[in-house]
């Protein structure tokens, strides 16, 4: 991290306001123009994967990639960027996000970076990799010379987009139902209403498949923008976490990942991208058994999807485009202790997860020792909304945010900052569970979500 990165860190979010600012223009004729990049994100062999406590990578199966868009011409750039990883967490987030508007020519608070949540990918922390890297007997986290050359190539990546930059006059969205892919995780309870069992990514339990799909999302969205009727940029956000099998040291952008490439080979002129929503407690594993069969399955489904709400599209002439953002400081869930969790990572016998997740759960702790604040954005395109959140939000979180604009379109892009890693509705707490065990900020941090997707959608 450079030492400016850094200081902002330590002050806080570069330039962005704890209320809701809604920033942007009308805009007139030839004034808005849309640059599209991508580059490549593969680690190398060797390299860990989802943070070290999986197999490291071996193999590729198909490449990783970074892709994102420039929105210039109401005020300053707003760079929106996807990234095949599982995860981009605190202060690295924040290097993400510096290195991009410095290459666009904006700041960090008019960035919005995602990771796709695959779990064959990298996972990035650097608070996380420096608690780590003191006990040699465990694998890094990442590694930071590939880290440093991902940087480079997105800022080369925007450089080299900006000259190309096409006017964007039109937008355009569309909604599809998503068949047989998502399920909540969260049904198998005992009779107080405690979590018994995960129906997690994959699952070949009979009796938990056979439970019911329970609260999803079950609309793909996708928001399209055009040069005149040329479509030029479509953004799709789907609302589950993306993995159909992973561990084996085969690094794979998975059956969302693959999915959004088959788009792209059918649109070679089209930038494609594609964003997890609220999926903290959605993933696939009622129709998933973890078998090379089932991701192909599931690729099938989300690219049916994909087409079908392209098919929906209906481009309107923009008016106004306007960018809002809102700073979120969270406190760490009560029942992390950091003496604690030092120890647990010193016990030798144990698997490398028990002993490397520690180490995340002290960096959000750290992180809210500095007041360090998260950056929520939402893109307003007319009447669309794009909502752009931290983390691994549940489900209800996305609901919660259509509610807001009732006969209004609302997408919207988790996996932000991933820094707080799970964030459960507050009611969840009680009830325990995989995800409120890996829920590092407090049980408030629900109505404070809350609040701020309202100041965002207001």
């Amino acid at each position: 991290m450079s030492g400016l990165t850094r200081r902002r860190w330590m002050a806080g979010s570069a330039g962005a306001l704890g209320a809701a600012l809604l920033r942007g223009a009308p805009v007139g004729a030839g004034n808005l123009h849309l640059a599209t990049f991508r580059f490549e994100v593969t680690p190398p062999p060797g390299h860990s994967l989802c943070g070290g406590w999986i197999k490291p990578a071996e193999a590729v199966d198909d490449p990783l990639e970074a892709i994102g868009l420039v929105l210039l011409g109401a005020g300053p750039p707003i760079v929106i960027c996807a990234v095949d990883w599982t995860g981009i967490l605190n202060e690295s987030h924040l290097e993400w996000r510096t290195a991009l508007a410095a290459a666009a020519g904006t700041t960090p608070d008019w960035v919005a970076v995602h990771c796709v949540h695959q779990h064959d990918a990298p996972l990035v922390c650097a608070e996380s990799a420096r608690l780590v890297e003191l006990h040699g007997d465990l694998p890094r986290v990442f590694e930071r010379d590939f880290h440093r050359r991902c940087l480079d190539d997105a800022q080369a990546a925007i450089a080299a987009a900006l000259p190309r930059a096409r006017p964007v006059t039109h937008v355009a969205h569309g909604s599809a139902g998503v068949e047989a892919v998502a399920s909540n995780r969260r049904l198998a309870r005992d009779t107080a209403g405690r979590i018994t069992r995960m129906r997690g990514s994959s699952c070949r339990d009979p009796a938990l498949i056979a439970l019911p799909e329970g609260p999803i999302d079950p609309l793909l969205r996708t928001v399209a923008f055009y040069d005149r009727d040329e479509k030029i940029a479509a953004c799709h956000y789907y609302a589950t976490h993306p993995m159909s099998h992973y561990g084996a040291g085969r690094v794979s952008s998975d059956f969302c990942g693959l999915a959004r490439k088959r788009r792209q080979r059918e649109e070679p002129g089209c930038t494609q991208l594609y964003f997890t929503g609220c999926a903290g407690n959605i993933a696939a594993g009622k129709y998933n058994d973890g078998s090379a069969a089932s991701r192909l399955r599931l690729t099938e489904r989300i690219h049916r999807a994909m087409m079908a709400a392209s098919a929906a599209l209906r481009p309107v002439r923009i008016a106004r485009v306007a960018w809002r953002t809102a700073e979120l400081h969270v406190a760490p869930n009560p029942a992390l202790g950091p003496g604690a969790l030092r120890e647990l990572m010193t016990k030798r016998a144990d698997a490398l997860a028990p002993r490397m997740r520690p180490a995340f759960k002290l960096a959000l702790m750290e992180r809210c020792a500095r007041r360090v604040p998260f950056v929520l954005g939402a893109l307003h395109v007319d009447d669309l909304a794009v909502l752009h959140l931290p983390a691994e939000p549940f489900v209800e979180f996305q609901v919660h945010a259509q509610a807001r604009r009732p006969g209004k379109f609302v997408a919207t892009a988790a996996y932000g900052d991933g820094g707080p890693w799970y964030v459960p509705v507050r009611e969840e707490f009680a009830a325990g569970g995989y995800e409120v065990e890996f829920a590092f900020c407090a049980p408030e941090t629900d109505a404070q979500l809350r609040g701020a997707i309202d100041r965002l959608l207001a």
